[in-house]
């Protein structure tokens, strides 16, 4: 962490609210507890449909396959809700460190409402909006940069 954002996160510290930090660790934690909750029950949706798939008849190609694709997906939103699950442990930890809800940017304090919406938000909107502005600007740069062939000695 940048110097300055050190100090402005260590006034923040001593300036929060008790009332602010409850608030916002009892949101996380609830958010934690339901993420949780969802990712434990879609492990043992895709375990009991991968058990009652074995028991069950001999599928043909058409049917296997797409068994295989509903069991991808179901594994794809378990790593999802999981990657979001350590996104808000990380943003708890934040909490105790007293630098969450304040823009790793700019180090000022996130809105309220965004936190609300997305609680392990690390910019405010003004920055995540000028980040990704500036990440389409680099995709396309490198787009409109030729490929460089494989077969340039030949």
């Amino acid at each position: 962490m940048r110097t300055h954002q050190k100090a402005v996160a260590a006034a923040v510290t001593e300036t929060a609210s008790p009332s602010r930090y409850n608030e916002l660790k009892k949101m996380l934690e609830g958010r934690r507890h339901e993420l949780q909750a969802e990712v434990q029950g879609k492990i043992r949706d895709v375990r009991a449909s991968g058990e009652v798939n074995k028991l069950s008849e001999v599928f043909d190609a058409g049917e296997s396959s797409e068994n295989d694709i509903q069991e991808d997906i179901e594994l794809a939103l378990i790593q999802l809700k999981a990657e979001t699950l350590t996104k808000v442990d990380d943003a708890l930890t934040r909490l105790e460190q007293g630098t969450y809800g304040n823009c790793f940017d700019c180090a000022e304090e996130i809105a309220e409402k965004r936190l609300r919406a997305l609680p392990f938000a690390v910019r405010c909107k003004d920055c995540e909006e000028a980040r990704e502005l500036a990440q389409q600007r680099e995709r396309h740069l490198n787009a409109r940069r030729p490929a460089s062939s494989l077969f340039l000695d030949m």
